[in-house]
């Protein structure tokens, strides 16, 4: 199997579209009230479903690549140098991105108190074994995830030594794939997770787990289900084809099923918890649109995106380093212009228009030809 450049540009696309959704953060209606100090003079409910359609399937799909990518790199080079592989390009930019980005993060927060509005929304307590990993707990999840896998593998490996187990899989989702049943049956993890969780604040459908060591359930299956369906679609990368084959009604689905979703939850952000009408609807309209979504953008890709693009390459490669570094630009950004009489539309393309040049910049400068940037994508430093 070659360069797969389509979920490569996916991977990009998954990164770049959490740059935009953090940049929205600041204009959502009520979100000061719940004592998050960066909230804008200037709330947009337009933003507000930009967020909300980005956050229904970013996650899903990048766990999806990763795992894909995942088995890649295992099967070519072996779990030994996968470990050392994983050490370096995931634990290494977790460990000293974080030590980096947060006291940035808490200038632009110290910063943004100034204008904080009151705080009237009552949130939970703090979850068990509580640590800010900010926006870099997809890195934390990520070691999670391959530790579990490996882990699995290696058991499943002294059970199952003919690898029956994993043929079986193997039939399961290419039939569940040829009857285009596979979105239904990815969704119900996640959908019963859903209905279990008393504390779920159903607008923002799967929980960020970037308050603690401890993910929430809903996070924990549905990623785990993500990783896990990458990993087996590695095994049969036909299946590629008819994701691609099928982009267009999962795209029109997709569209469908997430009015649907915005006409029960509302286009603004609701932060209560608990029952509510069309809750079991909900939560399935929810699961499954994730997966549409993410069928629909690796289709899309692999049909317009497949041949090789230096440009292409440049912006994947760079989307790494401008993800783990994009949440204090932001924010300073947001903090700078919280206080101005401006309509959000100037704000915000301000926000994205200053953050954007500074990180590629960066990248640039910084990192693409450095020992950063062999660290991060495995470049050497004398490369272009």
């Amino acid at each position: 199997m070659g360069r797969l450049h389509a979920l490569d540009a996916v991977r990009a696309f998954a990164l770049l579209a959490g740059v935009v959704l953090h940049a929205t953060l600041s204009f959502l209606p009520g979100f000061g009230a719940t004592g998050w100090p960066i909230a804008d003079r200037s709330p947009s409910v337009a933003l507000a479903v930009t967020f909300y359609v980005i956050h229904i399937f970013r996650m899903t799909l990048f766990f999806t690549i990763a795992g894909f990518f995942a088995r890649l790199l295992f099967h070519r080079r072996g779990a030994r140098a996968f470990v050392t592989n994983r050490a370096l390009r995931i634990a290494l930019p977790f460990v000293v991105g974080w030590a980096v980005v947060i006291p940035f993060m808490l200038l632009a927060i110290l910063w943004a108190s100034r204008a904080a509005p009151p705080v009237t929304i009552a949130l939970p307590p703090p979850p068990p074994l509580r640590v800010p990993l900010t926006h870099l707990w997809f890195l934390y999840t990520l070691l999670l995830l391959y530790a579990v896998t490996l882990g699995a593998k290696a058991v499943v490996g002294r059970i199952d030594k003919t690898g029956a187990a994993a043929r079986v899989v193997d039939v399961a989702i290419d039939a569940c794939a040829r009857w285009s049943v596979l979105p239904f049956v990815l969704a119900l993890p996640v959908f019963g997770a859903f209905l279990s969780m008393d504390d779920w604040f159903r607008w923002f459908g799967i929980p960020t787990p970037d308050q603690s060591l401890v993910p929430p359930l809903a996070a924990a299956v549905g990623f785990t289900t993500a990783f896990t369906f990458g990993w087996f679609l590695h095994r049969q990368a036909h299946l590629l084809q008819i994701m691609e084959r099928g982009w267009v009604p999962h795209l029109a689905a997709s569209i469908v099923i997430t009015l649907a979703c915005l006409a029960i939850a509302g286009p603004s952000p609701d932060f209560s918890a608990g029952a509510t009408r069309f809750a079991v609807s909900y939560a399935f309209l929810y699961a499954l649109v994730s997966w549409t979504w993410t069928f629909a953008i690796i289709g899309l890709a692999l049909r317009f995106f497949s041949i090789e693009s230096a440009r292409m390459r440049y912006v994947s490669d760079a989307s790494y380093w401008i993800y783990i570094m994009h949440l204090p630009v932001i924010f300073l950004l947001q903090a700078a212009l919280i206080t101005l009489p401006w309509h959000w539309g100037i704000k915000f393309t301000l926000i994205l228009a200053g953050a954007l040049p500074v990180l590629f910049a960066s990248y640039h400068v910084m990192v693409r030809r450095t020992v950063i940037g062999k660290v991060l994508n495995g470049r050497r430093p004398d490369t272009a």
